[in-house]
């Protein structure tokens, strides 16, 4: 399995941007299709976006489309999740997960491999 290490969450003000950064280790990134849930206290996992290996196929939750964006860059084994016009329903654990491909449920993640998650609060 790949390692996964999530960073870039923190406190940041409605309105404003963050970007999440997922790096894996291990070769196998490239041919991995990745993806973001999130979790808010109290409340079920959402899968929030995901990405094909290559980078062109892509998903988008639509409580978060038109705000986030993912990406990747395989050269640096890093996923990406850029954050705009952030809004306090966004406070959550970020996570991101890798596996062969991706559903539009996000259910295959289940068994694939998960980060310890990343915290993003958004003050009003």
């Amino acid at each position: 399995q790949v390692q996964l290490v999530e960073s870039g969450g923190g406190l940041v003000q409605a309105g404003g941007s963050l970007r999440l950064s997922c790096a894996a280790s291990g070769r196998t990134f490239s041919s991995l299709a990745m993806g973001w849930f999130r979790q808010a206290p109290g409340k079920e996992r959402e899968f929030v976006a995901a990405i094909g290996w290559s980078g062109f196929s892509t998903y988008v939750a639509d409580s978060v489309k038109g705000r986030f964006t993912i990406s990747r860059d395989n050269a640096k084994n890093t996923v990406f999740l850029q954050m705009n016009s952030l809004k306090p329903e966004d406070t959550a654990v970020y996570y991101c997960a890798a596996d062969r491909d991706y559903s539009r449920d996000g259910k295959n993640f289940d068994n694939g491999s998960w980060g310890q998650g990343t915290q993003v609060t958004v003050s009003s």
